[in-house]
C-alpha cells in the first residue's frame, strides 16, 4: 500500500509500506477513504516529537471502510463507514473510566502517527477498535468529520472546556490556525460576549471574523498585549486560549489574562516557555495543559448532524494520497497558499453505502473476491 513516511526531521516519502494486518483481538484494519495532515505532524516534522522513530506512517485523522475486524471486536463490522479518533483507548483502565483516553493504561492514548503507523496510508490498523471508531451518520459529509478526528475535540476539550468559557466571558484566542478557529467556533456553543483572535496572517483573521470573532488582532508587529489592554480598559481578558505552541504565545496569554481568569494551552510545546509565577502567584490564576481525550467526539457528532457546527468551513484544499508530498508543502506554507486543513482522498475508493456481512477476522477484499465467484 502506498504511505507517507517519515525519516526524521524534515525527512518524508510516499512509499509502498506493507498493509497493516490485526495483531490483536481488539484490533480492527480500516481502508481509508480521507485523511488530513495535522499541526502535530508539522510539529513531528521540525523534530519536536522525538519519540516518532525513522520508518514511521504519520497521521492520526481519517474516516475509512472497516476492512477487518478482530475477533473480539464487537461494536464494529466489516464494510461499516467509521470515523477514527485520533486517542486510541481500552476504555476500561482506571484513567479510561476517568474519561482520560489519552492516558488509557493499556498502550492507548495517542500512538497513530505518533508510536504506530498512521492514517496517511491506504489503511490503517486501529487498536482497541469498539473505543476508537464511531459510526459515521448516513448523509454526513464525511470530510466535515474528518475534522472531528482531532481539531474539533482538541480546540473544545483542551482550550473552551479547560478554559472554563461561560456566557458574558472576554476570550481571547492566540492562534488562528485551523486549530483556533476549531475553538472559536466551539467557544460560540457557551455564548462569549467577546471572542478575540490574535494572529498575523490576515487571511486567516479575515476566517476568524467570518466564524464569529468579535475582535481582530494582527500582532505581526509584536504589540497584542497592548491592543488587547486597549480593547478591555486595561482589564485584559477572562480566558486566555494558546493555540500555536512556540513560548511567545504562552507569554501573551500571561500577560493578558485578568484576576481570576483562565490560561487554557492548547498548542504542542517542543521548546520549555517560562511560566511568570512571580506575577501570577496572587492573580487566581488557573493554567491548565491538556492531551485532547475525545471524549466530547459523539456530541460534536451530534451537532454536526444538527448543523449546529459546520466543520467544513476549515477545508481549503484537496489532494490525492499520490499528492501527499504537494500537500504537505502545501499545509507547511500556510500563510502564503491560504491554507487551513487539507483534505487527502485514497486514490481506491468505495461505495460508502456498501455493507459487507461481518465475518470475524475475514477481510472485505476477500469476501468480495469470494461473492464473485464463479457460482457464487
Amino acid at each position: 500500500m502506498k504511505a507517507l513516511v517519515y525519516h526524521g526531521p524534515g525527512k518524508r516519502a510516499l512509499e509502498e509500506m506493507p498493509k497493516p494486518e490485526i495483531k490483536l483481538p481488539t484490533d480492527a484494519v480500516v481502508r481509508i477513504t480521507k485523511t488530513t495532515i495535522c499541526g502535530t505532524d508539522l510539529h513531528i516534522m521540525k523534530g519536536d516529537v522525538p519519540e516518532v522513530e525513522n520508518g514511521r506512517i504519520l497521521g492520526h485523522e481519517g474516516v475509512g471502510i472497516v476492512e477487518q475486524v478482530g475477533s473480539n471486536v464487537s461494536n464494529f463490522s466489516i464494510g461499516d463507514h467509521v470515523l477514527i479518533s485520533c486517542i486510541s483507548s481500552c476504555g476500561r483502565c482506571t484513567n479510561c473510566k476517568k474519561g482520560m483516553y489519552s492516558h488509557c493504561e493499556n498502550g492507548g492514548g495517542w500512538i497513530l502517527g505518533h508510536l504506530i503507523d498512521g492514517t496517511q496510508a491506504e489503511y490503517v490498523r486501529v487498536p482497541f477498535a469498539d473505543n476508537s471508531l464511531h459510526l459515521v451518520p448516513t448523509g454526513v459529509d464525511e470530510e466535515a468529520l474528518v475534522m472531528l478526528s482531532d481539531i474539533f475535540p482538541t480546540g473544545f476539550e483542551c482550550g473552551v472546556l479547560n478554559g472554563q468559557v461561560k456566557p458574558g466571558d472576554t476570550v481571547a484566542i492566540v492562534g488562528a490556525g485551523p486549530i483556533g478557529l476549531a475553538t472559536l467556533l466551539t467557544a460560540k456553543f457557551y455564548s462569549p460576549a467577546e471572542i478575540i483572535m490574535i494572529d498575523t496572517d490576515d487571511n486567516r483573521l479575515e476566517v476568524a471574523k467570518k466564524f464569529g470573532a468579535t475582535q481582530l488582532i494582527n500582532n505581526s508587529l509584536g504589540n497584542a498585549v497592548e491592543q488587547i489592554m486597549a480593547l478591555t480598559n486595561k482589564r485584559g481578558v477572562d480566558v486566555a486560549i494558546e493555540a500555536v505552541g512556540i513560548p511567545a504565545t504562552f507569554d501573551i496569554c500571561q500577560t493578558i489574562v485578568t484576576a481570576g481568569g483562565y490560561i487554557a494551552n492548547v498548542g504542542v510545546h517542543g521548546k520549555p516557555v517560562q511560566l511568570n509565577l512571580d506575577k501570577l502567584w496572587a492573580q487566581n490564576i488557573t493554567i491548565t495543559t491538556r492531551l485532547v481525550d475525545t471524549v466530547t467526539t459523539p456530541m460534536l457528532l451530534k451537532t454536526v448532524v444538527s448543523g449546529t457546527l459546520q466543520p467544513e468551513q476549515l477545508i481549503t484544499h484537496h489532494f490525492t494520497l499520490d499528492q501527499v508530498m504537494q500537500a504537505y508543502d502545501t499545509f507547511g506554507n500556510a500563510m502564503k497558499e491560504e491554507a487551513l486543513k487539507v483534505i487527502i482522498t485514497n486514490g481506491i475508493l468505495l461505495d460508502e453505502v456498501m455493507r459487507a456481512p461481518e465475518v470475524k477476522g475475514q477481510s472485505l477484499t476477500e469476501e468480495l473476491i469470494a461473492n464473485d465467484s464463479p457460482g457464487g
